[in-house]
């Protein structure tokens, strides 16, 4: 619906996808951007360690999307910056592969920025389950205390920071973080922030966007009648031994805020529950050889043993990784 010399003159939006090797996921992403998008767009996708025969064929299947190679060692930031820094629309959009759009998800954050006050920097949709129950819709305050007691599983995120709340008029409501599947952010705030946090490899890239977002003023919002659906509990992949160490090492780092007291404090009680769950998963790999108990233990092993390290989430993840 939108030929070249439209985009070149009218982007208003940018959206920025990156796919790790997977048409499985990136196809009806893809798909559901092009049905339901109704507003002048552009789109990127990063493939990243693309097999040659899965390019040629992306590339073909989808002349319309602005390919972006990226064949070396990088995390989420890395990836998704390659793209946001060529965006040209007014907004960003910034979607996970494994995510469809049924509705027009895009047009209506664009509509709800463009009511909310001028102070506001993103806005994101309602995430659904594959099954359509609700996985996310806003995310409250993430304080380091919690992230700890999340370790030993003694606090569970809410899913809808919108209870109890009043909205700033119809579905929308202010919340304090987002999830890096999917949101829509103004461009000139983006570029103004940095982009996406290089420090950090797979998490907590998202989280430490809209802290610095609202420590700089801006709003953060969410629009509790916009859907879309993410199937992060269907694309874990094997690659879990190099991805969740590199994931802890980044969340304590971002949690203790270059504090090396705060962060013995928070790594240590975090190492203890790794350390745990170590142990019960060589006791599950003992009783069952299967593949999967194997990498849960592989990844609980590496996890403890990176915790006190130096070396950063990127460093981490490139010495466990063998894919």
């Amino acid at each position: 619906r939108l030929w070249l010399g439209d985009l070149l003159k009218s982007t208003l939006v940018s959206i920025v996808i990156v796919c790790m090797n997977r048409l499985d996921n990136l196809y009806p992403c893809l798909e559901g951007v092009r049905a339901h998008t109704g507003v002048p767009y552009e789109c990127f996708v990063v493939a990243y360690r693309f097999s040659p025969e899965n390019l040629a064929r992306a590339q073909a299947n989808f002349p319309w999307v602005s390919w972006i190679v990226s064949d070396g060692i990088r995390g989420f930031a890395e990836n998704n910056n390659l793209a946001l820094r060529q965006a040209r629309g007014r907004y960003c959009f910034v979607l996970n592969d494994d995510t469809e759009i049924r509705q027009d998800v895009i047009g209506a954050l664009v509509a709800d920025m463009e009511r909310l006050p001028q102070d506001t920097a993103i806005v994101s949709p309602r995430l659904l389950n594959a099954d359509g129950s609700l996985q996310l819709c806003g995310r409250p305050p993430y304080p380091a205390r919690y992230y700890v007691l999340q370790q030993w599983h003694l606090y569970k995120e809410p899913i809808d920071d919108t209870v109890g709340k009043t909205p700033l008029f119809g579905e929308l409501f202010r919340t304090s973080n987002i999830t890096g599947a999917a949101f829509l952010i103004k461009t000139a705030v983006f570029r103004e922030l940095g982009w996406f946090d290089e420090t950090y490899y797979f998490t907590p890239e998202d989280i430490a966007l809209s802290t610095l977002a609202r420590k700089r003023g801006y709003g953060v919002y969410v629009d509790r009648a916009v859907s879309l659906t993410h199937k992060w509990r269907t694309t874990a992949t094997r690659i879990s031994p190099a991805i969740r160490p590199a994931a802890v090492r980044g969340s304590l780092i971002f949690f203790s805020g270059g504090s090396r007291l705060k962060y013995f404090l928070l790594a240590l009680p975090v190492w203890l529950a790794e350390s745990a769950k170590r142990a019960k998963a060589a006791c599950r790999l003992r009783r069952d050889p299967s593949e999967a108990n194997r990498i849960a233990w592989e990844t609980f092993r590496n996890i403890s043993r990176s915790i006190f390290t130096r070396q950063s989430p990127k460093q981490l993840f490139m010495k466990y990784f063998h894919g």
